[in-house]
């Protein structure tokens, strides 16, 4: 393992020893296993693929028909894929139902509740509407996408009953104007979610990419846990299962590689501040640190533009409040999907 460190420190710099042993015990590679494999370790066991998807409609087909032909039809491993439509404005849902898979609208799911905007909300919806013990998640926008990423992530699930929920990781190359970076993608990974991770849990420090959008778990897992509505589900995910289940619960598979839209610098600073958010509460949350004041809510942001006062630049700005679904098993049952309306009629 390579450390870097000041010139000055003479000792040695290390992870702890768990995770350590983590990182050893609990780090595989997709490859590891075939669909072949896990089809003979499915055993009745029933699997579930949710895509969130909002105006993907140029990559979500190809994801849908290669999890469809490859998994479903050939290998028989998932038993069924959703796509969760979060408020498209292209041909996202007819995309993705010609190619095979079922698609629900984000506010279709728990009609009885207002909607919330944001990635966790689809991800929370997706789990209320399959009905598979294990769940896969699986990003809309991925150009290169291998259905490797779904045999890796359930890997672990189909063959270890000890372990709970699977991260994916991946190579993630940065396209722009200058060429290509190889590992240049996951910038807010490596400037805000990794140092803080670190400082308040380094229980997770060997997570390669702890926001990865490919991860999957088990229902009764799944339904335990809240999902914030927004870009801090993930990192949410991560510190409440290992303060509910331990570290040793949580495993991770490389993927290989990935390539998706990248998002503009703008977009990731409010991106970050969500997750900062879901940090700073579960550090309230867990009793990890007291402030005599919680954090603002509103990022302050600068765009091209001509202001009132005639400066070339225009202030904009971004409520950052980051709400929470409940544990989909503390709901009552009248809340259910089941008991609200047929989700096979909402795409």
């Amino acid at each position: 393992m390579r450390t870097s460190r000041n010139s000055n420190d003479r000792a040695q710099l290390q992870v702890s020893p768990e995770v350590g042993t983590w990182l050893a015990r609990r780090s595989s590679r997709a490859d590891d296993w075939t669909a072949e494999q896990l089809v003979e370790a499915k055993r009745g066991t029933t699997v579930s693929v949710v895509i969130p998807a909002r105006n993907e409609e140029t990559t979500v087909g190809a994801i849908v028909t290669a999890i469809r032909e490859e998994l479903c039809e050939h290998h028989r491993l998932v038993d069924e894929i959703l796509v969760v439509d979060s408020h498209s404005t292209d041909a996202t849902a007819e995309v993705a139902a010609a190619a095979g898979a079922r698609v629900v609208a984000q506010d279709a799911v728990f009609p009885a509740l207002d909607g919330l905007q944001g990635k966790g909300e689809a991800l929370w919806k997706g789990v209320a509407a399959t009905t598979g013990d294990l769940v896969v998640f699986v990003d809309g926008d991925l150009y290169d996408f291998t259905t490797d990423y779904v045999t890796g992530l359930l890997g672990p699930l189909l063959t270890d009953p000890s372990v709970a929920y699977v991260k994916g990781f991946y190579h993630r190359p940065l396209n722009g104007a200058a060429g290509s970076e190889p590992e240049g993608g996951g910038r807010v990974t490596e400037l805000v979610a990794r140092p803080l991770i670190n400082m308040f849990w380094p229980e997770l420090s060997g997570f390669v990419q702890p926001l990865a959008g490919e991860y999957a778990g088990r229902r009764e897992v799944l339904e335990s846990i809240p999902f914030v509505v927004n870009y801090g589900v993930e990192i949410g995910h991560l510190i409440d299962l290992l303060e509910l289940r331990g570290l040793d619960a949580l495993a991770q598979v490389d993927l290989g590689h990935r390539v998706h839209r990248h998002q503009s610098t703008q977009a990731l600073g409010r991106m970050s501040g969500q997750i900062m958010q879901t940090l700073f509460d579960r550090l309230e949350r867990y009793g990890r640190l007291v402030t005599a004041i919680p954090p603002a809510t509103i990022l302050a942001q600068f765009q091209r533009g001509t202001s009132a006062d005639g400066v070339e630049r225009e202030l904009v700005l971004t409520d950052l409040t980051s709400p929470q679904r409940p544990p989909l098993a503390s709901l009552p049952v009248t809340l259910r999907p089941e008991n609200e309306l047929d989700l096979q009629d909402t795409a």
